[in-house]
């Protein structure tokens, strides 16, 4: 008999400084939905946002608790997606500060950052040349 296995979800889980912020963010600029919340003084303090079956956490620190320096630094998430490029397309319509794709390992590479600074990249496969740029890529298909 073949074991079950126990392993299911691996979820970020991210401490913010202003969660209203984060929430603007999360859910109008990336399209994520809010699935669960805790509001225990009458705001959301900690939350579970859903996209696709990719989830993240995001906890307000409490007065006093905010630590020195940015939360975010040197944090990145990556997420695997069929089409990365259209997720850039979708995130410049809504005015989501992106950088411009890249090809990195076999990958197309978008990067975001959150209020907090967390940097959240959405990959997916393509076999450009390493370090081609979007803008070099859409040159070489004669859409620029």
């Amino acid at each position: 008999m073949a074991a079950i296995a126990n392993l299911k979800q691996a979820v970020p889980f991210f401490w913010v400084s202003k969660l209203a912020a984060s929430l603007v963010f999360y859910k109008d600029g990336l399209g994520f939905e809010l699935k669960s919340s805790w509001s225990p003084n009458e705001k959301i303090e900690w939350c579970w946002l859903e996209r696709d079956g990719v989830a993240f956490m995001l906890q307000e620190y409490r007065a006093g608790l905010h630590p020195a320096g940015t939360p975010g630094s040197g944090v990145s998430i990556c997420i695997m997606c069929n089409d990365a490029l259209a997720l850039y397309e979708e995130f410049l319509k809504k005015e989501i500060h992106v950088k411009e794709p890249f090809v990195g390992n076999q990958l197309w590479v978008i990067e975001v950052r959150d209020p907090d600074g967390y940097a959240i990249i959405f990959e997916s496969p393509t076999d450009l040349p390493e370090e081609t740029t979007y803008t070099q890529w859409l040159v070489q298909k004669g859409k620029h």
